[in-house]
């Protein structure tokens, strides 16, 4: 029971400190894909982001989303560079690539990925052919 209240907690954190950087430079998108990754990684059988500095688990979530959505590309809408990014929640950017890379491998994600990527993202997802 105690476990449950300390994910709910640092769950309540997490989604705070990562909206409030996505109301400030990102995008609504953005903070529902948040708000949507936080939540499957509090019904993980090991919540990652009981361990570490919540800090660094915020910035991971945003980096982890940001890397399949081409946040770090400036020819992307919206932009943010990777060190603004840790800069803002105070994490070193190695840390916060190798927790992101912990999230991206938990959930599979990669470009264009149906559940994770922005809306924009879908709209220029490229057809593929199936190649039977």
């Amino acid at each position: 029971m105690r476990d449950k209240i300390l994910i709910e907690e640092k769950k309540k954190i997490l989604t705070e400190t990562t909206a409030k950087f996505c109301n400030e430079y990102l995008d609504d998108d953005y903070k529902q894909l948040c708000e949507k990754l936080i939540q499957k990684m509090s019904r993980k059988r090991n919540v990652p982001f009981l361990s570490g500095k919540i800090e660094i688990w915020a910035a991971a979530v945003v980096y982890a989303l940001g890397q399949i959505n081409f946040l770090f590309d400036k020819s992307f809408e919206p932009y943010a560079s990777a060190d603004d990014l840790c800069d803002y929640f105070g994490a070193r950017k190695s840390t916060t690539s190798q927790k992101a890379k912990i999230i991206r491998d938990m959930f599979k994600m990669w470009y264009w990925d149906d559940e994770f990527s922005t809306t924009r993202m879908m709209e220029k997802r490229p057809e593929i052919p199936f190649l039977w």
